[in-house]
């Protein structure tokens, strides 16, 4: 690895749907930047990229990878990205630090759905981006129909800098519009390739497009525009002065094409991405919190500055353990050294610094701003957190996650695992803040809850793995509720006599609804003694222990009131138990006649879908006894703001998905209980009580 400095540095992320190339695309940038000694590919496992077993297995990127490869004297850190919905929350933690972007676009199959999300996330960063039409090796690529797609889609302006030479089978090149030459390659993915004329098929077409490409380019400087509608000649220097202008400033997005498959194409994007996309001194200062004084400052990418960096991705390494991954923006840090960590208030020990590749580290002595390293072993560093100096401590705002969209009630097969499924949990929660653990006190469960199915199910193959944890998932239970809708008066007596002393409690209380919410209110109205002072708190435990199981279905008992107003005692065989006891058959005998209903828990819902599928998802939402709140137009989509029973959405994740094309977006929280309809309370008794039975 050649020294660099920030100025030739260069972090980017390449980003696409699932499925577009863009771990076959990195391998090949660095093969041809010398980085790798053979192309690595997917399909054959041979990636140094997608390296974890699950990957390998699924054919899948389902986390990031960095590895770095220089290139024109520039140093470039190759960012890999998640394509599919279940772990895009990691694409968008890389672009959070990234410098620029290469977007892919199949010239197969287009703009999908998540390449348009991931966009969506590069404008929220403001990421200067490149685009590169992949897959014109295969059969229906249409170049033409790709850009078309992006500009569409996209709402950008595409400045189109070549045009593929031969099509599907027949794909052999490049024709450089700014240079006005062909690029030939061989069919030997060695990525090498010959300096031609334009074919004769092709020049027309080629200076055509050259032309629109200068009108387009000219726009980026106001002289250069001057001096086209002048007459004179653009110079070559001029395109790639005022194409870097222009992608900087969003005002379009440059446009190359290939195959990574059969490494054609590579280098010419390489170069694009040297000449077009920032350094860490041309990307828009980062704002932090002074904490000592309470306001903002812009952090300077300087390397004599007082140090900060931000903590974006945590891996758990079987050798190394815990690895934090932090971006620089400001300052040197050292090896074996120290930090702050701003976020927990807490030093911390810096050991070796390493510079990632793949699944393996190389230690470096130093980083400086720009820089994405890594370090191990932080003990107090979670994803998230600033590190930055002592003497000048300050805060980087993080990621806000989403929420997530399915759970699963997970155990271990074995029950001597519990222990080491909680170690496992909270290490794998650390490197996927998206997984999140809940134990729900009322159905006992262990709940995992996550981005989708695929996404839990990645999680359980890496507790077998790494922690050597079997585990198996269940649809969560709905913790349903009982209340009642009546009043009565009832008596409990409880009466005992078995030689010598015996029990004796008898009570007399009225049980009575209240409003929804309120819990659970216990009033004492005994005069003149009946019931001696000290038995009364007795009588309350009862009821409390007794209103966890209901009489419909056994689901804890909400919402009522009890005033206890009279009874009798025996000096000698009256106790606490014996009150206890009877407040618990009082309560029993009274739920029973106190019109005693089933609630469930309804759930509050935000759906994001394009406008085609509203109607649609409208009207399952009423299949599913959902009430829409109202609907909120958003751009290209529409928000649906609706509230629906839990039972009828523990799945809806995949549901939405098959709907909309994986085109739709949801969120959900807890809301409040509500009566199930009659007609559905015998279906959950009966249920519960055959639950019952096999337990």
């Amino acid at each position: 690895m050649n020294p660099y400095t920030s100025e030739n540095l260069r972090n980017v992320a390449i980003i696409a749907h699932g499925g577009a190339g863009k771990t076959s695309l990195a391998e090949a940038m660095l093969f041809n930047g010398g980085s790798t000694a053979r192309l690595g590919s997917v399909d054959n496992g041979t990636s140094v990229l997608d390296s974890e077993p699950e990957e390998i297995k699924r054919k899948i990127t389902l986390t990031s990878a960095i590895h770095h490869l220089d290139w024109q004297g520039k140093h470039i850190n190759v960012i890999d990205t998640p394509g599919y919905a279940n772990f895009i929350v990691d694409t968008k933690a890389c672009l959070r630090v990234a410098g620029g972007a290469i977007v892919i676009v199949s010239a197969i199959s287009g703009v999908k759905v998540q390449t348009e999300a991931v966009w969506k996330y590069a404008d929220e960063f403001e990421i200067p981006r490149v685009v590169f039409i992949s897959k014109l090796d295969r059969e229906r690529a249409d170049f033409d129909r790709a850009v078309g797609e992006m500009e569409a889609i996209f709402k950008c302006f595409p400045l189109v800098l070549q045009l593929p030479i031969g099509k599907e089978e027949d794909f052999v090149g490049v024709v450089d519009l700014v240079a006005m030459k062909a690029m030939r390659y061989g069919n030997d993915q060695s990525g090498k390739f010959s300096v031609e004329e334009i074919p004769d098929h092709l020049q027309a077409a080629a200076e055509e497009a050259r032309e629109a490409m200068i009108e387009r380019v000219v726009e980026a400087d106001d002289d250069l525009m001057e001096k086209y509608l002048g007459g004179e000649e653009i110079t070559v220097e001029e395109i790639y002065r005022a194409t870097h202008e222009g992608t900087m400033t969003g005002k379009f997005v440059p446009v190359v094409c290939g195959s990574a498959l059969k490494n054609i194409g590579i280098q010419p994007l390489m170069d694009l991405v040297c000449s077009c996309l920032p350094s860490p001194l041309e990307r828009p200062l980062q704002i932090a919190e002074i904490l000592a004084e309470g306001e903002d400052q812009e952090l300077i990418p300087d390397a004599d500055a007082p140090f900060s960096a931000i903590v974006f991705k945590t891996i758990s390494d079987p050798f190394t353990g815990q690895l934090s991954l932090f971006r620089v923006y400001s300052g040197t840090l050292t090896s074996d050294s120290s930090c702050f960590n701003s976020s927990k208030d807490r030093k911390e020990r810096i050991g070796q610094l390493l510079k990632l590749e793949g699944n393996k580290q190389i230690p470096i002595d130093k980083c400086g701003p720009g820089d994405i390293v890594a370090v191990a072993k932080l003990k107090e560093t979670v994803t998230w957190d600033t590190l930055c100096s002592e003497k000048a401590p300050i805060r980087l705002k993080g990621l806000e996650l989403p929420a997530p969209v399915i759970s699963f009630s997970l155990r271990p097969k074995s029950k001597g695992d519990e222990e080491k499924l909680g170690s496992a949990l909270s290490r794998l929660m650390a490197e996927d803040p998206t997984i999140t653990i809940d134990r729900n006190e009322q159905t006992k469960e262990l709940v995992i809850s996550g981005m989708g199915q695929v996404h839990i199910e990645v999680t359980v193959d890496r507790i077998k793995r790494k922690f050597g944890v079997d585990v198996e998932l269940d649809a969560p239970k709905v913790p349903y509720k009982e209340t009642i809708r009546g009043t009565v008066s009832v008596q409990g007596r409880h009466k005992k006599q078995s030689g010598g002393r015996g029990q004796f409690g008898d009570v007399w209380i009225k049980i009575e609804p209240l409003p929804k919410g309120s819990g659970f209110e216990f009033e004492n109205k005994i005069v003149g003694g009946v019931v001696p002072r000290q038995y009364i708190p007795a009588v309350e435990k009862g009821i409390q222990e007794a209103m966890i199981g209901g009489v419909l279905a056994g689901y804890p008992v909400v919402d009522f009131k009890v005033s206890l107003f009279d009874g009798s005692y025996h000096t000698v065989d009256s106790s606490e138990m014996a009150f206890k006891i009877a407040g618990s058959m009082a309560f029993k005998k009274g739920v029973v006649d106190a019109k005693p209903v089933l609630l469930e828990p309804i759930m509050l819902m935000d759906i994001n879908v394009p406008n085609d599928y509203m109607g649609d998802i409208i009207g399952d939402l009423n299949s599913r006894r959902g009430k829409v709140n109202g609907v909120e137009p958003m751009a290209n989509s529409q928000l649906i703001k609706a509230q629906v029973p839990m039972s009828e959405v523990l799945k809806y994740a995949p549901d939405l998905r098959s709907m909309t094309g994986g085109r739709g977006m949801f969120t959900m929280e807890f809301s409040h209980y509500e009566e199930v309809p009659s007609h559905l309370t015998a279906k959950i008794v009966a249920a519960s009580k055959l639950e019952k039975e096999e337990s």
